[in-house]
């Protein structure tokens, strides 16, 4: 059965939607290198389709859209087990296809509904329709395996209201459907049991005009109709006031001292403060720095200087040691680089985020 299936469904009027749907459910469709692969000619050929009138990304299974990237095969070629430039070839190809889901000349609507982390949120924010559903949890853990947010991470977290891209970059922290519209990294929501009936919709409804239009005409009396299913609590908004005071400091040190000392008995909050105490060091320098250094970029500048920090960084100790403490051998006891954030070699990291090419392999973009 292959990693990717693909299906068309014919409108009344003699067009087609087309579906791409992530095969993968044992492993919460976590997206590989092959599946990118499958991916983009499809992507590339509909452009030119004039009988495509839009694009469906959805998965299999009811627990997850995406749960990240290919991690399992990174730690293989990071430890030895595959090709050294496996890391080069599968961020060029993931990014790229993240570029092109981002700047596609006709509707994406992706259904986000279980478990969207990490390649997942790579794939999501791209669209131009995102779906949300009262199963969704939004996530960029990155922070617990030495990595940062990555897949255009860079630009969606600067682009969150205050200071909140900066928190959630920080703390790693869940999000839920209310969450992902107030941070706007969802635009609809829809509820769980509705995908069959949408895709009804779609193929019922007109496609004369314009093409984002009619999705919206869609998702919008859907949308209107799951209201009994709706999330309505965001905990981030709740705590947006508290977010920005903690975050409102000159240094990293600082602001990684006012979470971890803020008293709380809050839940969220709390949970929030574990995360961040048990993540790597020497990748709260890299999400800062990198949140920093993204705020001015275009969104293909953004990719060039991520593939660059993602390529160092898997030739480097930090981000295998977390894979292997959290993913591989789960003793949950990375020994990270630098113990603390006090002793990060920030010399040392500044250079990871200094090209090693003359030319980046995505000046194409």
């Amino acid at each position: 059965m292959s990693c990717v299936l693909f299906n068309e469904y014919p409108t009344q009027d003699g067009k087609k939607v087309v579906e791409i749907c992530l095969n993968a459910e044992p492993s919460l469709n976590a997206l590989t290198l092959e599946m990118v692969d499958l991916i983009q000619p499809k992507m590339d050929a509909w452009k030119r389709d004039d009988s495509v009138v839009a694009v469906l990304l959805n998965s299999s299974g009811q627990k997850a859209f995406c749960v990240g990237g290919d991690v399992v095969n990174l730690y293989k070629a990071m430890t030895g087990e595959m090709y050294e430039d496996f890391p080069l070839d599968f961020f060029t190809r993931e990014y790229t296809l993240d570029y092109t889901i981002h700047t596609y000349p006709k509707p994406i609507i992706c259904w986000g509904s279980g478990f969207v982390m990490g390649g997942g949120m790579g794939l999501i924010n791209g669209c131009s329709h995102r779906i949300v559903t009262e199963t969704t949890h939004m996530a960029m853990p990155e922070v617990t395996i030495g990595l940062y947010p990555d897949v255009g991470g860079s630009w969606f977290l600067n682009h969150m209201p205050g200071r909140t891209g900066l928190f959630m970059g920080l703390t790693g922290h869940r999000m839920n459907a209310a969450d992902a519209l107030y941070l706007g990294l969802a635009d609809r929501f829809v509820g769980a049991k509705k995908l069959s009936e949408m895709i009804e919709r779609l193929q019922g409804e007109s496609w004369q005009g314009d093409a984002y239009a009619s999705v919206n005409r869609v998702l919008r009396v859907m949308e209107a109709e799951s209201e009994d299913q709706m999330v309505r609590h965001s905990p981030v908004q709740s705590h947006f006031e508290l977010i920005q005071k903690v975050t409102d400091h000159d240094t990293l040190k600082d602001i990684i001292t006012a979470i971890l000392t803020q008293e709380s008995d809050d839940r969220w909050f709390k949970g929030a403060q574990k995360t961040l105490a048990h993540g790597s060091p020497m990748a709260l320098y890299m999400i800062h720095q990198q949140w920093l250094r993204s705020r001015h970029l275009s969104l293909r500048e953004v990719f060039q200087h991520e593939l660059v920090l993602s390529v160092r960084a898997c030739q480097e100790r930090e981000f295998p040691e977390g894979v292997r403490a959290l993913l591989v051998d789960k003793d949950n006891c990375p020994a990270w680089t630098f113990p603390s954030l006090g002793e990060v070699d920030t010399k040392y990291v500044d250079s990871l985020f200094t090209s090693p090419w003359d030319k980046n392999p995505l000046a194409h973009l």
